[in-house]
């Protein structure tokens, strides 16, 4: 975990709006130099102090106290996806991990491969694409065929399974949430 900066945000968020450091100290009734202390991290302003900056800059005041992001951890190449083996299944792995409330993958399945042997279901909801093949989709007791290009949105707790009779692999883009693996 990193550092936040709490004076660096202050100061973006201020320049974003086109303010100088004596026009915000101004409306935030606090003295020039103390928001300079602030916005250099020298010094660390109250809750309330924070709360009156978010006001008169116009945003959130949790804003200053998230993590930066780093956008190049955000970035996957084709050839550094995660990949993870599950009895015949392969998944490839899209989001960049297992954080956060969305995850999305390749779920590849060999001709004459399922899925599961029963029909199972789980909390997260389920968005699935056919990229490749074709593959059966059992959704409660109801039976789909679904061919390259066709879709199904799964919901929370329906029993479901994949199941691919056919003679090629079938590749299932999905995204599912909360993140499940």
């Amino acid at each position: 975990m990193e550092d936040i900066n709490i004076g660096k945000k202050i100061e973006k968020s201020r320049k974003e709006k086109g303010m100088t450091s004596r026009e915000l100290a101004k409306l935030a009734a606090i003295t020039p130099s103390m928001l300079s202390q602030i916005e250099r991290g020298i010094a660390n302003p109250s809750i309330q102090t924070l709360k009156v900056l978010a006001m008169v800059l116009g945003v959130p005041t949790f804003s200053f106290l998230l993590e930066d992001t780093n956008t190049k951890d955000l970035v996957v190449r084709s050839k550094e996806r995660k990949k993870m083996c599950i009895d015949n299944l392969s998944y490839e792995l899209l989001s960049p991990g297992f954080t956060g409330t969305l995850a999305t993958a390749i779920m590849i399945v060999p001709p004459q491969q399922k899925s599961s042997e029963k029909l199972l279901d789980h909390k997260g909801e389920e968005v699935a694409f056919v990229l490749q093949g074709k593959i059966m989709l059992y959704l409660e007791g109801e039976r789909y065929v679904l061919e390259e290009g066709d879709s199904v949105k799964i919901p929370p707790y329906m029993k479901h399974k994949w199941e691919n009779d056919f003679n090629e692999d079938a590749k299932i883009l999905f995204s599912v949430t909360p993140s499940i693996f």
